[in-house]
């Protein structure tokens, strides 16, 4: 059985993905994960403080998934356009939901800088994947937001059609 940590984290991106970070309380938190008020707060003080633990949660495993998804793939071009099969795969797995970490940028007052450098970090770091993989800034920001302007275009049109565009692209990119 998960621990009432675990099962607060897990209703929190269940709440987050369907109804978004303003629309969900802490009290529907505290119910749906059937933990008691006293047990949440034990673990986080705000649900600002939730929605920090929830983006690192949410980080951590959307790079651990990344990064075994495009390990299969032989060579630089390879890994790079598994990295936009892995955008197809969640799609397909999370209902077109999008990035977490954007969604609730939309929702967050931009002087919450506790949210929002959880955010920046995780950008942050998906740029640093593909600058690691190509060794090469302009290559790499070019790819990196053909990458993000992927994720929000699905998730608007609910299609992976500019995911396939952008395959396309990066293959003319890497050559």
């Amino acid at each position: 059985m998960k621990s009432p940590r675990e099962r607060i984290v897990e209703k929190t991106f269940e709440l987050f993905a369907k109804q978004g970070y303003n629309s969900t309380g802490i009290n529907q938190i505290i119910s749906e994960a059937e933990v008691a008020k006293a047990s949440f707060y034990q673990y986080f003080k705000s649900k600002e403080d939730l929605c920090v633990e929830f983006l690192k949660v949410r980080h951590e495993y959307w790079f651990n998934e990344l990064n075994q998804f495009i390990a299969k793939g032989n060579g630089l071009q390879s890994k790079i356009i598994s990295a936009f099969d892995f955008l197809v795969y969640m799609n397909e797995k999370e209902n077109f939901r999008g990035c977490s970490f954007l969604n609730i940028l939309s929702e967050i007052p931009m002087d919450n800088t506790k949210i929002l450098s959880v955010i920046q970090s995780h950008k942050a770091d998906l740029r640093n994947f593909f600058l690691e993989l190509l060794n090469d800034d302009e290559l790499s920001d070019h790819i990196y937001m053909l990458f993000e302007s992927s994720i929000i275009e699905s998730q608007l049109f609910k299609s992976n059609e500019l995911i396939e565009k952008s395959k396309k692209i990066v293959t003319n990119l890497i050559q």
